[in-house]
């Protein structure tokens, strides 16, 4: 047989349902976690983006295909957001479903009583003495213990002339399932938030120099977001007054290893504030508004003077060092495209504490500002910097220089302690080692969603706790007269799911029936529904964790020939 076309209508329903479904939600899930592994992989441009660009001149083609698949921006690839925005759509589509099909839950009725209660995996009954209550008033004070135990019950009358009451409790853990995927929601939605309207910058400011305000030409780095508005930056300004190290100088096997790092800042929040100073440490950041200022780095940078072959100054000032190990050896980079009547250039190492070994080579072998000494090459030529391409400050582009100073020529390299000077060879100039200032790098960060990404995170792991911990539960109570004119009330208990505290609810509302009413030889109750007492006779004990066979002493009328199914009838 043909079966009938979906139709437009139809096929967007089934893509729908397909879409929306729990197994295309975890599916996609696991997709976006595997999708981030490239991002741990490849350098990211929004972190390093000069490793990027490193990294594709040592691969070039490699590194070329690579960029193609957007493999160093995985984040905000074509390929994640996909990703992303289909698990967005899927959780909604799951999860408000179900939501508002367990709020006509919470308004419905407990389920109706089963006919058999004896079926049902915890099942106990209870005889009253003939002084008791009857099986109505009897239901109805069932119905009270089981009220105060968190119970939603509803007490209904049998065509018998009996009573029955039906409860359930547990609603919250459902409520925690779906508190806990709305949370989720909540994460990726603030998430997208952040990564639209936020923004990160890095700044280097030297001890006493020119400081910093948050406007877009101080950042020496700057990575917005995709919908980023040179209007949300806020308005403050800040210099670095002093910074202060602490290294250890007790210990013997750790000797030298910094301990703390305190930045005395001047600060002024805003455009008509008062100039304050602030303290800045290690994950203890200045606030402006939303904006976090945080210290991430530190390092020396030696004062230089360049005078060119004329002698006029071409350079002066700090030159920020890159701190290559745990003693502070820095590699330094010197540009002077101001030098007549050739550009110079310097590249070398900077060392706080100078020691040269026997082999002539010189090291650091302290952080602390003992012996400070530079060690530089010299070159002069064209720097490039002319043609307009942006270049990385911290490398010098030799090709296209000539080489004055190094350990392989006879000049040699060019070694200076503070306060001396050095002549360059052929009449290019000279330089000098004025002084050395700290330095800090700062990490300026902007993201208006990581407190809705903090708050959702917070209630989905609480609603875990709840799915996980709370269990639901459904409990009936059936009140008769038995054949003695004697008021009997049974009650079985069902739990929805895997519940290993079902039988010690059993237990307690045991305990509580027997407290309540008077009970016709009251028993402790048992694993079975029947005990073999010495004599090798049967005694009831009206308590069971299955069906009793029919016949015995803990059978009800309508019981069961032999062993059923777990289930209501």
């Amino acid at each position: 047989m043909e079966l009938p076309a979906l139709g437009l209508v139809g096929t967007l329903r089934f893509a729908w349902t397909q879409l929306t479904s729990m197994r295309t939600a975890l599916m996609l899930l696991l997709m976006l976690a595997v999708a981030a592994v490239p991002g741990s992989l490849f350098p990211q441009r929004p972190a390093g983006p000069e490793i990027v660009n490193q990294y594709l001149e040592d691969n070039p083609v490699l590194g070329e295909w690579l960029d193609r698949f957007q493999l160093f921006d995985v984040y905000s690839s074509v390929w994640f957001s996909a990703i992303y925005l289909l698990l967005f759509v899927s959780l909604i589509g799951c999860v408000f479903p179900r939501a508002v099909k367990h709020a006509k839950v919470l308004r419905s009725a407990p389920p109706r009583t089963p006919r058999r209660l004896s079926r049902l995996p915890e099942y106990g009954r209870v005889v009253l003495e003939p002084t008791g209550p009857a099986p109505a008033q009897a239901v109805e004070q069932a119905a009270q213990v089981l009220r105060k135990r968190g119970y939603r019950i509803e007490v209904r009358q049998e065509p018998d002339g009996g009573a029955s009451v039906g409860a359930e409790r547990g609603y919250v853990r459902e409520i925690g399932n779906i508190a806990f995927h709305l949370s989720l929601i909540g994460v990726l939605a603030f998430m997208a938030v952040g990564g639209l309207l936020s923004y990160s910058g890095q700044k280097i400011l030297v001890e006493g120099e020119e400081g910093f305000a948050n406007t877009l030409v101080s950042y020496d780095a700057f990575t917005p977001g995709g919908a980023f508005s040179e209007d949300s930056l806020v308005p403050f300004s800040m210099s670095l007054k002093s910074f202060e190290k602490v290294f250890d100088r007790e210990s013997e096997t750790h000797y030298g290893q910094p301990l703390d790092f305190t930045a005395v800042m001047e600060v002024q929040d805003g455009t008509t504030g008062e100039p304050e100073e602030r303290i800045l440490k290690v994950n203890h950041p200045l606030a402006f508004g939303d904006t976090r200022v945080y210290l991430v780095g530190n390092g020396y940078a030696p004062e230089v003077t360049v005078r060119d072959g004329n002698g006029d100054i071409a350079f002066q000032g700090p030159v920020v060092g890159q701190v290559q190990d745990e003693v502070y050896t820095s590699l330094l980079t010197i540009k002077v495209p101001d030098a007549q009547p050739d550009q110079l250039g310097f590249v070398g190492f900077f060392l706080p504490t100078a020691y040269t070994g026997e082999d002539g080579v010189a090291i650091s072998i302290d952080p602390d500002l003992y012996k400070p000494e530079l060690n530089l090459n010299a070159y002069y030529g064209d720097l490039g910097l002319d043609e307009g391409k942006p270049q990385n400050v911290y490398v010098l582009d030799t090709e296209n220089l000539t080489e004055l100073n190094s350990r392989n020529l006879d000049s040699g390299g060019i070694t200076l302690s503070v306060g001396e000077s050095y002549e360059l060879p052929q009449g290019k100039g000279s330089i000098s080692f004025d002084g050395v200032k700290p330095y800090v790098g700062l990490d300026i960060l902007y993201d208006p969603g990581k407190w809705g990404v903090g708050v959702f995170a917070v209630l989905a792991l609480i609603a875990l706790a709840v799915s996980l911990f709370v269990r639901r539960r459904r409990v009936w109570v059936r009140g008769t007269t038995g054949p003695d004119g004697s008021t009997m009330v049974e009650y079985g208990l069902l739990a929805r799911g895997e519940d290993f505290g079902l039988r010690q609810e059993n237990l307690a509302l045991r305990r509580k029936f027997e407290q309540l009413w008077p009970v016709t030889a009251p028993q402790e109750p048992g694993p079975s529904s029947s005990s073999t007492t010495s004599s090798g006779t049967t005694s009831d004990t009206s308590f069971t964790t299955a069906s009793a066979p029919a016949g015995s002493p803990g059978a009800t009328p309508d019981g069961p020939a032999g062993p059923v199914q777990n289930r209501p009838e």
